[in-house]
């Protein structure tokens, strides 16, 4: 008789208990020890892009490598297992997940796009769907998930439909107004929209997307799956899958749930869809199902996953716990923008409601940002001269349309702020005097040089 692999079984850990919060709440001092780590003097508001992750889960990540290293048979069958389901039950709890089945952990939202379009592409090239078919996708996706459609897809014979967001943008109904016009395209000569990709933050520029709504679109409208990127949403907004009801739903858990890089969730809602889905790279798990083939993707470091149990102690040591740290990061980074805005006599690019712990702020037009090389180059100038990280982006005119005008011209350059518990009001005022700096001295993007 054979023995049972004890990696198959399920968590010794699982508790119903409800997370206690401390009631000595992190005083600031702890915080900033906390983080310690991070370059000293840099105005750091840029959390959006690769997160941060405080200390006292980099030590429990530490423990957890040496404990492979020290014995690693061991810690592969008698270890392994039982920690990623334990980390895939706190993520089933906070997600609102019928099951933990339900839930696979994955190195970050790129490798979740890779798992459903790669199904979605065999499904075209084995003649399930017809060439014609579509999938349908914002045009502001992460550029990542567009090289994934053109390798998986478009390869495979489908088609894509992007759909134009405006942007600055005014209200939900703007957006989803372009989805349904989107949607009659794709359907257009009796095609079928066999997946829609829909952001629920987008990155750039940062705007929350109306996606419980689009979904139920989607539904209406016939469209097979529904894919929900939301790289962005666990830490900085609710989420609860089964309100949001999309068949794939994938957040990223190192950007704004501290977690080290690099780990995502990827929920697949129990279907005949979600049953056909695998990991990308594929080991002796295949076929097991989805969350135990990504448990074991041959030997590498999986302590980004199981620090998930520390970085819940850590988000409960703040009143509130992670739900008060969503609030205080979204008032905190309102105010920022709205006194940016005014210094730089320019706007907010989404009603307050549209945005979350990032927000999108016009800079002068007197910076003239006439193109991406301009974006680029002021972003690198506030990095290397100013010791100010923060995303640029460069607003496209449309044709026949002068755009938002401010004070002096026309906004065609946003910063995308973002707000984290270590940030302080010196981030900001930072990099509200360099800008103002750059404007005084009479420089355009074009002009600035870094020495």
């Amino acid at each position: 008789m054979e023995h049972e692999d004890p990696r198959n079984s399920e968590s010794p850990h699982r508790s119903s208990k409800k997370p206690k919060f401390s009631s000595n709440y992190i005083p600031e001092s702890e915080i900033r020890d906390e983080f310690s780590h991070h370059q000293p003097r840099v105005a750091r508001i840029n959390n959006g892009s690769f997160g941060s992750c405080p200390g006292s889960v980099l030590a429990a990540q530490r423990r957890w490598q040496l404990q492979f290293l020290r014995q690693p048979d061991a810690f592969y069958f008698n270890t392994l297992r039982n920690g990623i389901t334990a980390s895939r039950m706190i993520i089933k709890d906070l997600i609102n997940a019928d099951h933990v089945d339900e839930v696979s952990l994955v190195d970050n939202a790129t490798t979740a796009a890779a798992i459903v379009l790669q199904q979605i592409g065999h499904s075209f090239a084995e003649g399930k769907f017809k060439k014609s078919d579509t999938v349908l996708m914002l045009h502001c996706a992460y550029q990542a998930v567009k090289k994934s459609i053109q390798a998986y897809v478009t390869r495979a014979g489908g088609s894509v439909v992007e759909v134009r967001l405006p942007f600055p943008v005014n209200s939900e109904e703007e957006i989803i107004s372009e989805f349904k016009k989107s949607i009659t395209e794709g359907k257009s000569n009796g095609r079928k929209i066999r997946l829609a990709i829909i952001d629920h933050i987008t990155s750039m520029p940062s705007v929350v997307i109306p996606v419980k709504e689009l979904v139920r679109v989607c539904r209406e409208e016939g469209i097979d799956q529904v894919f929900v990127d939301a790289a962005h949403a666990i830490g900085s907004l609710k989420v609860d899958v089964k309100e949001i009801g999309a068949d794939f739903y994938v957040s990223n858990l190192h950007k704004w749930f501290f977690c080290p890089p690099s780990v995502a969730f990827l929920h697949c809602k129990k279907s005949n869809a979600s049953s056909d889905v695998h990991h990308p790279v594929v080991s002796h798990e295949y076929g097991n199902g989805l969350p135990i083939e990504s448990s074991w993707i041959g030997t590498r470091d999986y302590s980004s996953q199981l620090v998930i149990p520390a970085v819940l102690e850590f988000v409960n040591r703040f009143e509130g716990g992670i739900e008060g740290i969503m609030e205080r990061n979204h008032e905190q980074v309102v105010k920022m923008g709205k006194m940016l805005a005014e210094s730089w006599g320019t706007n907010l690019g989404s009603p307050l409601e549209m945005c979350t712990v990032m927000i999108m702020v016009g800079l002068p037009s007197r910076l003239c940002l006439n193109s991406e090389e301009d974006a680029s180059r002021l972003r690198s100038y506030l990095r290397d001269c100013h010791e100010v990280e923060v995303p640029i982006f460069y607003q496209v005119p449309k044709d026949g349309e002068d755009g938002v005008r401010a004070n002096d011209g026309c906004i065609t350059g946003y910063v995308r702020i973002s707000h984290q518990v270590y940030n302080t009001l010196d981030d900001y005022e930072k990099l509200r005097d360099a800008i103002n700096q750059i404007v005084e001295d009479g420089k355009t993007c074009e002009m600035l040089c870094i020495e």
